[in-house]
């Protein structure tokens, strides 16, 4: 009745042990597509591209999250997996699991109002996403360009386009490096 005991070879913390995990996981009814990934600083960051793979090929996802001082190393071995939200490191797992839900569910058809919503949003398809406005066309002294209310289909994609193209190599030089090589 005890999920975590101090490390082997001393030091701080406490562990979480392997009993429970192997335990609760195998308790788990497997799916016929499932992926197993382990929340840890120590993963692959997480992108965009992760997100959609699993929203598209996997009809389970099978979440393990560490907490405090970390996880027996054996637990690994339960992952196909190992995924961060970047290079810090947080209390425990749950706050990238629930990133990772809340990024696969809303891919997944159904979960937002048009499936055309996904396309050209940012890092979907390397870039980040273009300016948005709405309603009114003037506020406090700030105008909605005018391309977008011109009504022409044609100029306003362009326009969107070398919006994504600019911020992404303004904010983003590292994927809008990535984006140039690919092209």
């Amino acid at each position: 009745h005890k999920v975590d005991d101090e490390p082997y070879g001393g030091g701080v913390g406490m562990v979480l042990k392997p009993e429970p995990v192997f335990a609760a996981y195998g308790a788990i009814p497997q799916g016929p597509a499932r992926r197993s990934l382990l929340m840890t600083p120590q993963g692959k960051p997480l992108c965009q591209t992760d997100l959609q793979r699993w929203a598209g090929e996997y009809q389970q996802l099978i979440l393990i999250c560490g907490h405090y001082e970390g996880f027996d190393e054996r637990i690994r071995s339960l992952a196909d997996e190992e995924i961060s939200l970047g290079d810090f490191v947080l209390t425990g797992g749950e706050l990238p699991a629930m990133t990772i839900i809340n990024g696969v569910v809303r891919l997944l058809p159904g979960t937002v109002g048009s499936a055309e919503c996904l396309i050209d949003e940012s890092h979907s398809a390397g870039l980040l996403e273009h300016p948005h406005y709405t309603r009114p066309a003037e506020f406090q002294g700030l105008s909605v360009p005018a391309v977008l209310r011109s009504g022409d289909h044609a100029a306003i994609s362009r326009w969107r386009s070398a919006q994504q193209q600019q911020r992404t190599r303004e904010r983003r030089p590292d994927l809008w490096a990535k984006w140039q090589a690919q092209q």
